[in-house]
């Protein structure tokens, strides 16, 4: 399977895992939708930035490197997915197809962040390391 392919892959189970929280959070348990569509979102996130580490990327890059790039673009992707649910739900469309909507919308810069600064390796540097005796 192509790296497109795994990550698509692993944003659909990711996907299903928000999605499902954002219908209980809402639907069942009667939360405002921004509220509820914000605390999916974030819920998802350990198991979003595992799948997608470890099946997406298969990446070997510094676990505390990726973990802080992962949050900042988590933190963008939070507030942005809040706001089109919010705003898609005020329309006949509803939260669902807002979900939809920002799901899409994210994929598609999430791949590049993932693949060229979350996920990416190591570049070698010009010059060798200087070390102390």
């Amino acid at each position: 399977m192509s790296g497109v392919g795994r990550y698509l892959l692993a944003g659909l189970l990711a996907f299903a895992v928000d999605f499902g929280l954002l219908f209980v959070l809402r639907d069942v348990l009667g939360w405002p939708t921004a509220w509820a569509a914000g605390v999916a979102f974030l819920v998802s996130f350990a198991f979003t930035y595992t799948i997608q580490r470890t099946l997406g990327f298969m990446s070997h890059a510094p676990h505390g490197r990726a973990l802080v790039r992962y949050t900042i673009l988590v933190a963008v992707n939070t507030v942005a997915t809040a706001v089109i649910v919010s705003l898609i739900d005020q329309t006949a469309a509803g939260w669902a197809i807002g979900k939809v909507v920002a799901t899409a919308a994210t994929t598609v810069w999430n791949y590049f962040a993932y693949r060229w600064w979350v996920f990416a390796a190591d570049r070698p540097t010009d010059s060798p390391s200087v070390r102390e005796a």
